[in-house]
């Protein structure tokens, strides 16, 4: 906010998760034998993250913040050598053996392509309940002190099919209809997915007829599309750009042929089951001046980045607006 952003486009909630003070009960939830003891786990989650929303939705003050559900594989939140396992089963009271043995059944060859995003609550719908639960929650007791009111956008990741979309919808909207009737106050919210595969960009008329906004995760969608990993580019991309082949890392400035064709579909496509659909990127491209040219050119609404590259996106931001505008003269 004080750099002058004017919303949240991404809050990753599996950060809160992490906290050492929550991972305990992460784990007896992915210990948990059957739905009754992971819903058990997660009631001890509900508080902390219900207490996380209302300060972030205190401190924007009725601007638009868009909360992404779970995102990362289960296995992340647990310790992965044998060793590690023993230490944190001794210290919180855990049985050693069943950890070890859940964090090897949880183990997967290519974890970003795996057990995660949407994946995740479809399978254990009970995960994301408590998370639109805490953020409902939240925002009633903001709203209901007679603050701003919160603009609730509810993200759902790695999304690919209009069935995983309207799954997630019908969910989200039975628990917020919940809260919001137990707290007999009405709230405006949205909720939409990020657009990360190929197929949710070319098939996002599907989405479009259950999403009401689509923030493009340009960070996986070029990661999906190129078949590149970002965290292992570093040992081909030099030789890559040394020889002319990419002219700039596709990481860092978005790939407007390819990538952006993905985009640009996506939108026209989003837009023709639903005209009024909200659009943005979120992802290091977000704070690139070309990538936000571009973003401005094809229409989208906004772009998300890191809080530090805010004042760079918002300058990025008003010199492709005033661009775009003396075409049009």
């Amino acid at each position: 906010r004080q750099f002058g952003a004017e919303g949240i486009g991404l809050c990753r909630t599996e950060h809160m998760f992490f906290d050492d003070q929550r991972i305990q009960a992460v784990r007896e939830m992915i210990l948990a034998d059957d739905e009754a003891g992971r819903r058990a786990a997660l009631a001890k989650i509900l508080p902390m993250q219900r207490a996380d929303f209302v300060e972030i939705f205190d401190i924007m003050e009725g601007l638009p913040v868009t909360i992404r559900l779970l995102d990362p594989p289960l296995h992340e939140f647990l310790p992965q050598t044998e060793a590690d396992v023993r230490a944190v089963a001794e210290a919180g009271g855990l049985d050693a053996d069943k950890l070890w043995r859940r964090v090897r059944e949880l183990h997967e060859t290519n974890p970003m392509l795996g057990h995660r995003g949407c994946r995740l609550g479809i399978s254990y719908p009970e995960i994301y309940e408590m998370q639109v639960r805490a953020i409902f929650e939240a925002a009633c007791e903001i709203a209901g002190a007679g603050r701003a009111a919160p603009i609730v956008e509810i993200m759902h990741p790695l999304v690919a099919k209009g069935e995983e979309m309207r799954f997630l919808k019908t969910l989200t909207d039975r628990v917020a209809k919940a809260v919001l009737t137990e707290r007999s106050l009405s709230l405006d919210y949205q909720v939409g997915t990020m657009v990360e595969l190929p197929r949710a960009a070319l098939r996002a008329a599907d989405l479009a007829e259950w999403a009401e906004f689509f923030s493009f995760g340009t960070n996986d969608l070029t990661q999906t599309t190129f078949g590149i990993s970002r965290d292992d580019s570093g040992r081909f991309l030099t030789a890559y750009l040394e020889k002319g082949i990419f002219e700039k890392d596709p990481f860092v400035s978005l790939d407007q042929e390819g990538v952006g064709d993905l985009i640009r579909i996506a939108a026209e496509r989003g837009r023709a089951v639903r005209p009024g659909v909200k659009l943005g990127i979120c992802g290091e491209h977000g704070g690139d001046p070309a990538s936000i040219q571009f973003c401005e050119a094809i229409g989208l609404d906004y772009v998300s980045c890191s809080p530090f590259r805010t004042p760079i996106a918002r300058l990025a931001a008003a010199q492709a607006a005033l661009g775009e505008r003396e075409k049009d003269r």
